[in-house]
């Protein structure tokens, strides 16, 4: 549950204050569900540097901020504009609508009516679920099946995330990897269908990046033209901060050293989406051992690559939500091999020998600030 919200200031090379809003939740044990997330900064000054070098005051623009739970995480919004409360009250009930059409378990839902249909029949789906379905599954192409949406089964079979997280046996996981086969969705005209009795869609690895880009359309309509959502980690971005600055994102530190976020390095962007799949976000431990929410499609148990984490920068946050759980699924070189044939996708990767690895059209957008002190910045 959340409890608090504070700013915490950091500074980077160039002097400027950093303020970072740190979401402060009840901390479990280790063993119990663990949500965390990508640290968002966010340059305030408010102000613009004349040539002579003295501060121009600018003129104030209405800032609107909001702190929601919903799609199982926290959303975080703030918007500048007049509209910026009707637009954050939109944004949340849009999300809240796909979060009943979308989610895995929720009743009357179309997901929920699509595995309930499974090796029956074809069943009729909003256009918003057929988008997200055949984004999915060109992932699912793509990346070999390291994505694959129909892992539902699995999922469940696991419950990382609930309060039932558990380590199935060998024996069912065997019986339960053959309904794993994002083949056997079948999409046709405004219907969807799964083929074996038993199958089970999980959007859980890409609703939220929908989520985010819906809430952006949300802004646009309400004539909003500078704003930033933060869905557990999935952070979209609309058009600069009012001073035409870029905003600031930080990446998180997957292993921070106590219980206090840490960050790794910072990014800056504008209009775009940037979205961190990893390890650290919902896991249980078992005799030191950590069994984490990325499931590998092939194998029914948590994946086991060289990264800790990846954060994926690029337009739709759709995208972004989806190529990054196959990105870390494949590993450092077979992901960034993936995402240069895609193209249009840039990346920060963080692998388990704490080195981090930044594709070409970040670095100069990426700045290097390791609080702990631990990582190497690999400049290849």
């Amino acid at each position: 549950m959340l409890q608090s919200a504070r700013l915490v200031t950091i500074s980077n090379k160039e002097g400027l204050e950093i303020k970072e809003l740190e979401l402060l939740f009840d901390k479990k044990k280790r063993g119990r569900k663990k949500l965390s997330f990508v640290a968002v900064a966010l340059i305030t000054l408010g102000l613009l540097t004349a040539c002579n070098g003295k501060p121009v005051q600018q003129e104030e623009v209405k800032k609107f901020e909001s702190t929601d739970i919903a799609m199982g995480t926290v959303i975080s919004q703030r918007v500048f504009g007049d509209n910026g409360q009707v637009a954050i009250d939109a944004a949340l009930e849009k999300i809240k609508s796909l979060e009943a059409l979308l989610t895995f378990n929720a009743p009357g839902g179309d997901v929920n009516k699509l595995n309930d249909y499974a090796g029956k029949q074809s069943v009729e789906l909003q256009p918003e679920t057929l988008l997200v379905l055949k984004e999915s599954q060109e992932v699912a192409e793509l990346s070999g099946g390291a994505f694959d949406v129909t892992v539902g089964p699995i999922v469940k079979s696991w419950g990382i995330g609930t309060d039932n997280a558990r380590i199935p046996s060998e024996t069912e996981l065997k019986e339960l990897l053959p309904l794993v086969n994002y083949k056997n969705l079948l999409i046709e005209g405004n219907t969807a269908y799964l083929k074996q009795a038993g199958q089970m869609v999980d959007l859980g690895g890409i609703a939220k990046g929908y989520a985010g880009d819906a809430a952006i359309e949300v802004y646009k309509k309400q004539g909003i033209t500078s704003a930033f959502i933060n869905l557990g980690g999935n952070v979209v971005t609309l058009g600069t901060k009012p001073d035409g600055s870029s905003w600031t994102v930080g990446v998180r530190n997957p292993r921070p050293a106590g219980e206090e976020d840490q960050i790794v390095g910072m990014i800056t962007v504008a209009d775009k989406a940037v979205v961190t799949a990893g390890d650290d976000q919902r896991y249980f431990e078992v005799d030191g051992v950590r069994y984490h929410h990325i499931l590998n499609p092939h194998t029914g148990y948590p994946a086991q690559s060289d990264l800790m984490s990846v954060t994926l920068v690029t337009d739709s946050s759709l995208l972004a939500d989806a190529l990054d759980t196959a990105v870390y699924i494949l590993g450092l070189e077979k992901g960034r091999e993936m995402l240069e044939n895609y193209g249009g996708v840039e990346a920060v990767f963080i692998t388990r020998d704490k080195k981090i690895y930044v594709t070409d059209g970040l670095k100069d957008s990426f700045e290097f600030f390791d609080e702990s002190k631990e990582y190497e910045f690999v400049k290849d």
